[in-house]
């Protein structure tokens, strides 16, 4: 380091400890020369001993500062800047000997008493030296570390195993650069192994078993919860998480054990090509605290269903179909069309999969409507797909019951469209997404999407040498119009959220596991089938509420109120997977189910197809709405949903109020 850059490292807190380190050489002087009068040698003469401190704290600052002893801050020192300072105080003194020695001081002077002076100076200043820097270092850690944590997050561990300890590890460590692992404090961990309990893991104390979660966190002013328990069951997984949403803390989760990357040398290391274990911590899921395990499917079914295959997506910029290019994307496609008639959502699917894929894979990103039949006729001809995965369509209740003619046209024409263009062009597989709202619907969405699952029926029953199928699924977090969304909007801008009514309840499903059912359904599909997905018990939506709001820090009612809103038109307490006419039947996936196909009568189905289409295209509500219930047995509109009642509103009044 050369000289310049030596000045410029000297500043007021090393001034402060090269005044102490020629304090002690001065010291170590004294102490030297009072040692010397213990032993037969005759004494040094004090004008002598003066001239030597004077020499001896001057040549030591220098020594010192050139050997780096003041280069570095107290809490980055180890062994090699203990060494410079060694280094130091030898040239020091040696350089005050080579002085003593030539007669600088005096001729008359005894060498042997100086040399025992020096030897007896140089053991307590390299002594002195040193001992000051670790008591200092210790002290100014302590005092930085306690002023520090005033400003950092109280932070609790849950688990003591192999993920809690590198986190710990990776904590107490963290360097100055590290911001995210310097952002905590940890307070102490909660294991359920009870033995460990009063225990200290790396100096931090486990203090309880996750049962205490809640009572530790009050007790104890934990900001944030870090759970460090990647491999544990999904019963105890989801057990923990309510436990920790009962608190106001901020809660972030290891992933899964198989997502983890968790390469112990390499963390420590902290290799860029290796990120650390606190990295890869990510917020909480409300998808977490879902009251069932996470569906599995057979990707070699779908592999095989995919690899070398043209592939349609409609509405493949939706959260639906983008999600749907995504996985198609990893078969190893011949070619992914996506179909969106809104430009920005194609264009982000489009431009990820560029990212992802490259030139690796062969996309193709169309704008255009499934509603207009010529314009998909030239798009089926010219890529001619052998896997239609139609996506496509309005699903936003509130908003398709104020246009009931809009949500045929785009879900019913539209279906229509695609089926019949899949028919003619000899498409191998058509699958179409459906929703449990299509099951005794109360509202125009639900209703438009049960005329598309006859579609498909009826397609399959017209001895087309395309399979068609029909998936449904009930609602999907995350998806765009879902609640979640809205409900972190809300949140975030610290506005009440928003439920519609204290009892609504509904079936969830994560966008990665819906895909993943309409992919495993094409694999199995022979044509006809309604693939229903066991999605385990429902879940109140004001628990969602309840618990994103926690998520969030927050207090349900107090911090963030609950505003319920009433029913919107059209909306249900609660939603079905099963019209009462199908039977369930097993599949070799024990959580896809496949209800029996429904007799289509062909000839009135079309008719009707067809009046309703004119109604729709020439805008009338209220007779779109009636050719619906027509259509629809089970629909029947109504004003508002104040209960499940299917009592019979007429059309004229549900319109006008809608």
């Amino acid at each position: 380091m050369d000289i310049k850059k030596r000045i410029g490292l000297f500043n007021v807190r090393k001034f402060v400890l090269a005044v102490a380190d020629m304090f002690i050489i001065g010291v170590s002087a004294l102490l030297a020369n009072y040692f010397l009068t213990l032993t037969d040698k005759p004494p040094i003469q004090p004008s002598i001993i003066t001239m030597q401190t004077f020499l001896a704290v001057v040549v030591g600052f220098m020594a010192l500062w050139f050997c780096g002893a003041y280069s570095k801050m107290w809490r980055y020192f180890n062994a090699k800047d203990y060494i410079s300072c060694i280094l130091g105080i030898t040239i020091d003194m040696a350089v005050v000997l080579l002085t003593a020695v030539t007669g600088a001081f005096s001729a008359d002077t005894n060498l042997d008493s100086f040399y025992i002076f020096f030897i007896i100076e140089y053991i307590i200043s390299v002594i002195g030296i040193i001992a000051f820097r670790l008591a200092f270092r210790k002290t100014f850690l302590k005092l930085v570390s306690v002023g520090e944590n005033m400003y950092k997050k109280r932070t609790l561990i849950v688990g003591a195993g192999r993920a809690g300890k590198l986190i710990i590890k990776e904590i107490l460590n963290a360097s100055e650069s590290d911001e995210v692992a310097r952002q905590y404090h940890i307070v102490g961990i909660v294991d359920d192994n009870k033995s460990l309990t009063g225990q200290k893991i790396q100096t931090i104390p486990v203090i309880g078993t996750t049962r205490k979660i809640e009572t530790i966190c009050k007790d104890e002013n934990i900001d944030v919860i870090l759970m460090a328990i990647p491999s544990c069951s999904e019963d105890d997984r989801r057990r923990i998480l309510g436990e920790c949403s009962k608190t106001t803390c901020k809660i972030k989760v290891i992933p899964y054990v198989g997502n983890l990357i968790f390469d112990e040398y390499k963390v420590s290391k902290k290799s860029d090509n290796a990120p650390t274990v606190i990295s890869q911590l990510n917020d909480i899921n409300v998808e977490d605290l879902l009251g069932r395990l996470p569906v599995s499917f057979d990707n070699e079914d779908t592999k095989r269903l995919i690899n070398g295959r043209v592939c349609m997506v409609t509405g493949g910029g939706g959260s639906i179909g983008s999600e749907l290019v995504r996985q198609i994307a990893k078969f190893n496609p011949k070619q992914i069309i996506i179909v969106d008639i809104y430009e920005n959502n194609a264009y982000d699917i489009q431009q990820e999969m560029l990212m992802d894929y490259g030139d690796k894979l062969n996309l193709v990103a169309l704008i255009a409507s499934v509603r207009d039949y010529e314009k998909m006729e030239l798009i089926f001809d010219k890529y001619k797909p052998e896997l239609v995965f139609h996506a496509a369509a309005h699903k936003h209740v509130p908003l398709m019951e104020a246009v009931p003619e809009e949500a045929v046209k785009n879900n019913v024409v539209g279906t229509f469209n695609v089926a019949k263009l899949s028919d003619l062009t000899g498409v191998r597989k058509f699958i179409m997404i459906s929703t449990d709202k299509a099951v005794n619907p109360t509202n125009v969405m639900g209703a438009t999407k049960r005329c598309c699952e006859m579609i498909v029926q009826y397609m399959a029953q017209s001895g087309s040498e395309t399979e068609f199928v029909t998936t449904r699924f009930g609602n999907v977090l995350g998806s765009n119009g879902s609640v979640i969304p809205l409900f972190k909007r809300q949140i975030e801008a610290g506005k009440p959220v928003t439920v519609t009514h204290p009892e609504v309840i509904r079936y969830f499903m994560t966008i990665p596991e819906a895909v993943s059912l309409v992919l495993e359904a094409g694999a199995m599909a022979k044509g006809g089938e309604i693939f229903v997905l066991d999605m385990g018990a429902p879940v109140k939506i004001v628990t969602l509420a309840e618990n994103l709001i926690r998520m969030y820090g927050k207090v349900p009612y107090k911090d963030i109120p609950i505003k319920f809103t009433g029913l919107r038109p059209g909306e249900k307490l609660y939603e079905e997977l099963l019209m009462d006419e199908e039977d369930l039947k097993n599949t070799a996936n024990n959580k896809i189910f496949i209800g029996k196909q429904i007799k289509i009568e062909r000839d009135s189905f079309i008719r009707n197809y067809e009046k309703l289409k004119e109604f729709a295209y020439s805008n009338n509500s209220e007779k779109t709405l009636e050719m619906l219930e027509h259509m629809v047995p089970t629909f029947k509109h109504k004003i508002n949903n104040t209960d499940n009642n299917q009592t019979n509103t007429s059309v004229q009044e549900s319109v006008s109020t809608s």
